[in-house]
């Protein structure tokens, strides 16, 4: 069975836009997700661990973001001393 020329590329042009689709919503996603077992493990206490995780669900972008460029080196600044409460 012989398609027409156009068929085929406008077919490869269809599955490149949907992959591309997919890739940027994947990315946010692990993003995401990497910010969330970031915050998991990090020394801070248990209450501010809850208003960082609450703070990434209310804002999926924006709250990772927030806590990969503030949030995880105050985190990391204040240490042992952020789990002893």
């Amino acid at each position: 069975m012989n398609f027409p020329t156009e068929l085929a590329a406008t077919d490869g042009a269809h599955i490149a836009a949907a992959v591309g689709i997919g890739a940027l919503c994947l990315i946010p996603l692990i993003f995401f997700v990497a910010a969330l077992v970031s915050i998991l493990r990090s020394p801070l206490t248990g209450g501010m661990r809850l208003v960082w995780i609450v703070f990434a669900f209310c804002a999926p972008f924006l709250g990772p973001l927030l806590w990969f460029l503030a949030g995880r080196r105050t985190a990391e600044a204040e240490g042992p001393a952020a789990s002893a409460g």
